[in-house]
């Protein structure tokens, strides 16, 4: 035997343990281009086989073609394909809309097939099929998502997220834009999340850290103001109220039926409530819906207080005779008892402003392709 084997020692098996195992991810980027090819250029199929069809088979010939700019106006044909552009249009704008909830839609199912979503911690340092399927499907549903959020027709998003599957949204609920909330969530109905606020039901631990990827849960009539976060895994129960610049840490569960603030989130008393919403005890008197109202002792001694403040004050200030201006009601005419419709009336023609701005808009544009 050597000298130099006489003189190693065995390794020590808790230098293995400690050791970091680190290895590059692979980024497959040309599976990601390829679902990007498949997910725009399959949306824009159908709707440009419709659209060109009724510009060479009907559009063409009846308007573009016509030999005398009258025959728009007295044929038949002519005037019902010059007057039809805006709808074949916006009809082609919601066919691509479904397409491509479908292409997403059929892509999410064969990733899910292959490796579901499911709670837990996902690596970053080692390769995995759950963390290569989850950054697919991160990236998967941005399109569809900005797609959505950012078009015409903002109130289609829900559906989108629905009928693709990442989400579960309930009826009458509003998602605000965020950077976020694109999936596993699941939330009530009649639920408002307010701007820049997020369901982020994955956050990285550090920056190259490990994946907290957790459903989160919202219940029934939950209220989010702007800018809160809410972390993995937290369940909010119904009637919940979050006011702004409010966030919680992972794996929370807020009870509902009560007011939330702060960092970490944390349940806000009465009376900072009141405080907040600058409320006074006479606004609670008339409005017995709040919950400062049914706490008679609390109510009392705000009461008490407010009576002691305006006794101070009457003392320092000069005592002024309000004396109320009489009316007579005989010389009242018609003209002082109308009431003025022009707001209300101004509403109900918003949709026909709306129809006049845009429909032309379509038109030229129709005209322009």
């Amino acid at each position: 035997m050597s000298e130099e084997a006489e003189d190693s020692e065995p390794p020590n098996p808790n230098d293995f343990e400690n050791e970091v195992i680190k290895e590059e991810v692979k980024l497959q980027i040309p599976l990601y281009v390829s679902i990007l090819a498949i997910i725009y250029y399959g949306s824009w199929i159908l709707p440009g086989i419709c659209f060109f069809s009724y510009i060479l088979l009907i559009f063409y010939p009846y308007v573009l073609d016509v030999s005398n700019f009258l025959t728009l106006f007295t044929d038949f044909k002519s005037l019902i394909a010059f007057f039809s552009m805006p709808l074949v249009l916006i009809g082609c704008y919601v066919l691509r809309l479904f397409m491509l909830g479908l292409m997403t839609r059929i892509l999410w199912k064969i990733t899910e097939k292959i490796s579901p979503s499911k709670d837990g911690v996902i690596p970053r340092n080692i390769r995995s099929k759950t963390a290569d399927y989850y950054h697919l499907r991160s990236f998967m549903i941005k399109y569809g998502k900005n797609t959505f959020t950012k078009g015409a027709l903002t109130w289609m998003s829900n559906w989108f997220f629905n009928f693709v599957g990442s989400n579960k949204i309930g009826k009458g609920t509003t998602l605000e834009e965020s950077v976020g909330m694109d999936k596993f969530i699941n939330i009530g109905e009649n639920c408002y999340i307010g701007i820049n606020s997020t369901l982020a039901s994955h956050l990285i631990q550090g920056v190259f850290g490990n994946i907290s990827y957790f459903e989160i849960k919202v219940g029934n009539n939950v209220t989010s103001a702007a800018m809160s976060q809410i972390g993995p895994g937290t369940e909010i129960n119904d009637n919940t109220f979050l006011l702004p610049l409010s966030s919680t840490p992972k794996h929370s569960i807020l009870k509902g039926n009560n007011y939330y603030i702060g960092v970490p989130m944390r349940k806000i008393f009465r009376k900072k409530v009141m405080a907040y919403l600058d409320l006074t005890p006479k606004e609670l008197e008339r409005n017995a819906n709040i919950e400062g109202y049914r706490d008679k002792n609390l109510l009392k001694r705000l009461k008490e207080e407010e009576f002691s403040e305006e006794k101070v004050d009457l003392n320092n200030k000069k005592k002024i005779d309000f004396t109320e201006e009489k009316i007579d009601i005989n010389s009242l005419t018609e003209k002082d008892l109308a009431i003025d419709f022009t707001t209300s009336s101004a509403i109900s023609r918003v949709n026909i402003k709306f129809l006049a701005v845009y429909v032309p808009i379509f038109f030229v544009s129709g005209l322009v392709l």
